[in-house]
């Protein structure tokens, strides 16, 4: 098992170690979860996954069944996920995932930030042929017999697994299945009682774009202002 490949975690870091906007970012994927699969977590995959990773950021449990309730509520807020695609300066693709009660809103606000640090917003399908929808678990590699469940995880839909890192640099386990296999492996790790860090669905880019410092730094500052926006829950790049 090598060492994973992870496209650059950049200044995002900076900004959702910020509770508020991981604990909107949770919210909303709670209320989506909850209105497509139900409050019951014992038989919504999804909403099991959100709240492990809601634990992943130290949501705490009131919160968590706060947001829960709101979601099942007469007045929840029901939220579109949109993508829009793009590119920032010197040729790095983005994608941008939303979770909007307002599309006109949310694009105006996309498409002025990318107009105003030397990108550009795309049409569908133009830059998301560059990326594989996966679904990517981080696993602690504490008392983890790494040979073992690899071989275990083949039957049950892994892609690869290899070695990567946190955010503060802690060694962790990265495991990735192509997205239609993503119940599979949560069930398989369940079955293991192996509890992921965090469990995502993902778009990784096939090809890494290399680019000097100062160009490298010019597209992260377009993908942090992203980040920004209330709306805007994930942003995938192809930056190496």
């Amino acid at each position: 098992m090598g060492r994973i490949f992870e496209v650059r975690k950049h200044a995002m870091f900076a900004r959702w170690n910020r509770m508020a906007k991981q604990f909107a970012r949770v919210g909303k994927d709670i209320s989506i979860a909850v209105r497509n699969g139900g409050a019951d977590p014992h038989s919504n995959a999804v909403l099991r996954r959100v709240m492990q990773n809601a634990r992943a950021v130290n949501m705490p449990k009131d919160k968590v069944e706060s947001a829960i309730k709101r979601a099942v509520g007469k007045d929840a807020t029901n939220y579109e996920v949109l993508y829009y695609e793009g590119y920032a300066p010197h040729g790095v693709a983005l994608m941008v995932e939303c979770a909007t009660d307002n599309p006109t809103r949310t694009v105006a606000n996309v498409r002025n930030v990318f107009s105003k640090n030397g990108g550009h917003l795309a049409g569908a399908g133009s830059v998301s042929f560059q990326f594989n929808h996966m679904g990517v678990f981080r696993l602690n590699p504490e008392g983890i017999d790494q040979d073992d469940l690899e071989l275990y995880l083949i039957d049950h839909g892994l892609e690869e697994m290899g070695e990567g890192s946190g955010e503060k640099g802690e060694a962790q386990i990265v495991v990735r299945c192509h997205f239609e296999n993503f119940g599979q492996v949560q069930k398989a790790l369940e079955d293991r009682h192996i509890m992921p860090l965090s469990a995502e669905s993902e778009y990784v880019c096939q090809t890494p774009t290399e680019l000097p410092e100062a160009q490298a730094t010019e597209a992260l500052e377009l993908i942090d202002k992203l980040e920004q926006d209330d709306d805007v829950q994930k942003v995938y790049h192809t930056l190496a």
